[in-house]
């Protein structure tokens, strides 16, 4: 492990239409540069996702009103959404460890890691 590698937030919002586009395993993490939940969840995230290389990672600053958040019904942070070719297949809200993290990863990743 080389340091943190952790996934910067996003710095323009992706548009819902392109996330239901995007084929392949995605991982969707909401939440904020401020949230205390996100930065402990943080490492649990990333050691989870170091399993799995297949999966994209994309951050995204969510905030009242903004819309991407509010189409996936987000209302805690951080909240990880795993999608399979846009479609949503998991879900993980603050996850308390990794393994609730794995385990959704595993069910987009194409291959069993």
């Amino acid at each position: 492990m080389h340091g943190m590698s952790t996934t910067p937030f996003e710095t323009i919002e992706p548009a819902r239409a392109d996330i239901d586009a995007r084929r392949g395993p995605l991982l969707l993490e909401f939440g904020s540069p401020t949230c205390g939940h996100c930065r402990r969840a943080q490492p649990l995230v990333e050691e989870a996702l170091a399993a799995f290389p297949g999966v994209a990672h994309v951050k995204v600053s969510d905030g009242p009103g903004q819309p991407l958040g509010r189409s996936f019904r987000v209302k805690l942070w951080p909240t990880l959404v795993f999608l399979r070719d846009g479609v949503e297949v998991a879900r993980a809200v603050r996850p308390p460890a990794a393994e609730e993290v794995t385990e959704g990863l595993r069910r987009i990743s194409p291959a069993a890691a």
